[in-house]
């Protein structure tokens, strides 16, 4: 019998696969691509219709002699790359690298699985195909794309606003939807309002009653005595209930997760940046080792923007609820999501792949990360397989002559998918209005009137700026996360708290792109580029057509900053540390190992020391600032700025009244 080789992407999805295949199979990594546009240089040939000049990838040849080995010992290769674009061009790329286009004598295939299981792995082994050379083209034209603009751009924002910069064709447009908000938060005047709010007492009974409106019109109240006066008549005269409704609502089960919706719920409720959102969720995916069933993939592909759930799951899902919870908590319909034109249908919703193996039996065998993000999936997967929660609801109309009062109420009546899954539930006003009827005459116990001003719009956090990109078509779910990484190591944007600021340097960087690369910014012309990789995706464009439209603007809006662009001074921080050698005020810079101080004499004073971030808190021990710093090992540590003092915390302190350091747990300071 032939030896069969499958090569993989990491080592951990090949121990997972390893452990469903006999003998004859011999599985190998290919650690990502082999092969990619050299760093260099552009790479790509203009001249001759923008052919690529793909080379082997620095550092991977050992890697490459290793893999061309075990080829020769095969009679089929199985390449089992991601089920996704760039696993299609890696399986591509492969084909070069290990010179399977020319080898006649051996049988290779394309595989792909959307988990990692013994029955979608021997499934995928019977069904093999071929390299879909579409989805290759819609990769290289996406990454030829890509290096035109980074290529040719970054250099101008090297000579016009400092070194080290870059653009990109979805980078430049999410910093470009940042700024917008920031623009529009500082543009906002906001507008005062009143409402009249108070509370009935019946007995033992208290409700919260909220002014509507007049004339049974629906009323805001922009004037302070106008309301005061409104609330001085209804508590002399009190209010008659005009209006019980009593009805039934629904409230629909969610629907699982694709990776946009992941990457906001982790982050809104882990406090998960969408980065390490991924990292983990790929861990989840290839494989961790699970007592009693050895390594396995326990959710299935995490890159997806489908809520599709394959038929074998759907049984599955309805049989395990069933047996858990109850009949009466089944939901026998499909989730359907919203239908859109840049939803790609290829993979399903992100769901356990086992879905009898719950987060409970787990919570000793994963990290705590990889426990919550799982547990997160999985209570979020077996909810939306659900029926829909149940509420009885009262809503009361109440008048006091021409004004007219609501309120309202509810009470949970079956609980259907939160007894799951409560981590978006909204707040229900649960007071109970049963004792309300027609015709009944109250009075206020409590009424005034509050005044608000308008808000302006909100930051936007890594949560909502995926979902905004998601939204508007920029990006793919594969791009989400290392765009933000991006943003922010280029110190574009900042994080604080959760809310996303931009820097200054982004703002310069911003107002150049806008002005001479507008469509770049352009969410529209981002989402349609979106829009015509799929096309290319689809065979219905050819991907060399895509990039000679694209080049000629790009050229000629480069040639033209570069011409007639002015340089771009951005201001450095200016910090309260005084140059011991000159007497400035020293300033922030960036180098390639973060932030540091330097004298702004430079270069007549060239003083330089390094950046101590302080906490806000004092030392309890001396009273001096707490400051951040990273150990050997890069792990973050909090300790006095005196390297005197033994004060050293690896959880970030909490302060009292007096902004000192509350100590709980001493740490050896050499450990650091």
């Amino acid at each position: 019998m032939g030896q069969n080789l499958v090569i993989v992407e990491s080592p951990a999805k090949m121990r997972t696969i390893k452990k469903f295949l006999g003998s004859s199979y011999t599985v190998a990594a290919s650690m990502g691509h082999v092969r990619d546009l050299p760093k260099s240089k552009m790479g790509i040939d203009v001249e001759h219709d923008f052919e690529p000049q793909y080379i082997a990838i620095r550092g991977k040849g050992e890697l490459i002699s290793s893999l061309r080995k075990e080829v020769k010992k095969a009679d089929k290769i199985y390449l089992a790359t991601d089920p996704d674009r760039e696993g299609e061009a890696i399986s591509w790329h492969l084909m070069t690298a290990l010179g399977l286009n020319d080898a006649k004598d051996k049988k290779v295939y394309r595989i792909t699985f959307n988990e990692i299981t013994k029955n979608a792995v021997k499934n995928a082994i019977k069904s093999p195909r071929e390299i879909n050379q579409d989805l290759v083209d819609a990769q290289q034209a996406r990454r030829i794309m890509d290096r035109l603009v980074g290529y040719m751009i970054s250099p101008v924002l090297w000579k016009k606003i400092r070194k080290g910069l870059s653009a990109g064709r979805v980078q430049s447009a999410t910093l470009n939807i940042i700024c917008k908000r920031e623009e529009e938060i500082a543009a906002f005047v906001p507008v005062e309002y009143f409402t009249i709010e108070g509370t009935i007492k019946h007995g033992q009974k208290s409700i919260k009653a909220a002014y509507y409106g007049e004339n049974g019109k629906k009323t805001e109240l922009r004037d302070k005595e106008l309301a005061e006066s409104i609330v001085k008549e209804v508590k002399s005269s009190g209010v008659t209930v005009t209006e019980v409704r009593q009805s039934e609502r629904l409230r629909n089960a969610p629907l699982p997760f694709t990776t946009s919706t992941m990457q906001q719920e982790a982050a809104r409720t882990l406090s998960m940046a969408p980065q390490k959102t991924m990292r983990i969720a790929q861990k989840l995916y290839e494989g961790v080792d699970v007592e009693g069933h050895g390594s396995i993939g326990l959710i299935t592909y995490l890159r997806t923007d489908s809520v599709r759930i394959s038929d074998e799951a759907f049984e599955a899902a309805k049989a395990f609820v069933s047996s858990r919870y109850g009949k009466d908590y089944v939901s026998y319909a499909r989730p359907a999501g919203k239908n859109s034109q840049n939803v790609q249908d290829a993979h399903e919703a992100i769901r356990p792949t086992y879905i009898d193996i719950t987060p409970t039996e787990l919570k000793e065998q994963l990290g705590r990360d990889e426990f919550r993000l799982y547990k997160m999936i999985w209570e979020r997967y077996v909810a939306s397989r659900m029926t829909p929660a149940r509420y009885d609801t009262v809503n009361v109309r109440m008048q006091s002559g021409s004004h007219t009062f609501t309120a309202a109420g509810s009470k949970l009546k079956f609980d259907g998918f939160l007894s799951v899954y409560r981590a978006s539930e909204e707040e229900e006003e649960k007071q109970d209005l049963s004792f309300m009827k027609e015709g009944q005459s109250l009075g206020f116990d409590k009424l005034e009137a509050i005044r608000h001003q308008t808000e302006p719009p909100a930051h936007y956090t890594e949560a909502s700026i995926v979902k905004k990109m998601e939204e508007d078509g920029i990006g793919r779910p594969s791009t989400y996360a290392p765009t933000i990484t991006t943003l922010t190591s280029r110190r574009y944007i900042s994080k604080e708290k959760r809310n996303l600021f931009v820097t200054e340097l982004g703002t310069a960087v911003n107002d150049l792109m806008r002005g001479s690369f507008p469509s770049i910014v352009d969410e529209q012309f981002t989402a349609n580029m979106e829009y015509m990789l799929d096309s290319v995706a689809e065979g219905k464009l050819e991907w060399r057509s895509l990039i000679r439209n694209f080049y000629p603007d790009l050229k000629e809006a480069v040639d033209e900053a570069e011409a007639n662009l002015s340089r771009v001074k951005v201001a450095d921080q200016v910090t309260d540390v005084i140059c011991e050698k000159c007497g400035r005020n020293m300033v922030i810079k960036y180098g390639p190992h973060g932030k540091f101080l330097a004298c702004p004499g430079f270069p007549e004073c060239r003083n330089t020391k390094p950046f101590v971030e302080k906490i806000g808190l004092k030392c309890p021990r001396c009273g001096k600032d707490i400051v951040v710093r990273r150990s050997k090992k890069g792990r973050i540590f909090y300790a006095c700025e005196d390297p005197e003092c033994e004060y050293v915390s690896f959880i970030r302190p909490k302060g009292d009244k007096n902004g000192v350091a509350i100590e709980k747990k001493l740490a050896n300071k050499e450990e650091s």
